[in-house]
């Protein structure tokens, strides 16, 4: 049985000032939990209840395991169905952004994306196609916002995501940016070449004047149906898509 301050602590979590005072956030159900175990990730703790099997975490490294009660799984789960185990993980600190870790290959940049659903959409996309870094505007969703960790499905554990001010940073990296705009060429017909940083806007609002300006290459998605716009989610996954078909075409 947790006590009220375990409760407290953990229950906190969900909030974005809490994580970053503790260093701490929650990832939920197995096959997540899984992930982050097979990471570099450190794990401070797997909370279960008592049907759930802790063998079937195959555990490598010592790591406390806490048998509790359902009700104390719901009071500290941000889910409306709370799985049967969950993972305190510890909030990596990042060695600054290594511009020469960039070369040769692309990143996301993402300017003020607020949807957690999106956000966590957006992480697994890169992990599928092979992008390891994305870049963040300061005011872009937490990367361990509960919400955010659960749409990412375990791809996080493998994703660098940094927060900056990406109007000072994108210059100063020196390669070439990709801006997803609804003025631009067709992706269709943009030549990607081999690196460079592709930029996702606001879902409302787009890319700001000032991150505009620092865009190389617009480039749009062709509409051929009614629809007015297209989920950020979607369209990143669409210019992964092309870049990686761009790039497997070239060898």
């Amino acid at each position: 049985m947790l006590s009220k301050s375990q409760i407290s602590l953990l229950k906190s979590l969900q909030h974005k000032n809490e994580r970053k005072e503790n260093g701490l956030f929650l990832v939920e159900g197995y096959k997540s939990v899984i992930e982050f175990i097979n990471s570099s990730y450190k794990i401070e703790g797997i909370y279960h209840t008592a049907s759930f099997e802790p063998k079937m975490l195959n555990l490598s490294q010592k790591i406390n395991l806490y048998n509790i009660s359902v009700t104390d799984i719901e009071k500290i789960s941000s889910l409306k169905t709370p799985q049967e185990v969950i993972a305190l993980v510890k909030i990596p600190v990042h060695p600054p952004l290594n511009n020469q870790k960039l070369k040769q290959k692309f990143s996301l940049v993402l300017d003020g994306i607020q949807d957690p659903g999106n956000m966590g959409t957006i992480i697994r996309t890169a992990d599928w196609f092979g992008i390891d870094n994305i870049i963040c505007s300061n005011d872009t969703v937490d990367a361990y916002n509960p919400k955010v960790v659960q749409a990412s499905m375990g791809s996080l554990s493998r994703i660098n995501v940094y927060y900056a001010n990406i109007a000072e940073v994108l210059p100063q990296i020196g390669l070439p940016v990709f801006g997803a705009m609804l003025n631009g060429e067709s992706i269709y017909k943009t030549r990607f070449g081999t690196e460079g940083l592709i930029v996702m806007g606001n879902e409302g609002k787009g890319l700001r004047p000032d991150i505009e300006r620092l865009i190389s290459k617009a480039v749009t998605i062709p509409r051929t149906g009614k629809a007015e716009s297209l989920n950020v989610g979607i369209a990143t996954a669409l210019f992964c898509s092309e870049i990686s078909r761009n790039k497997l075409g070239s060898q």
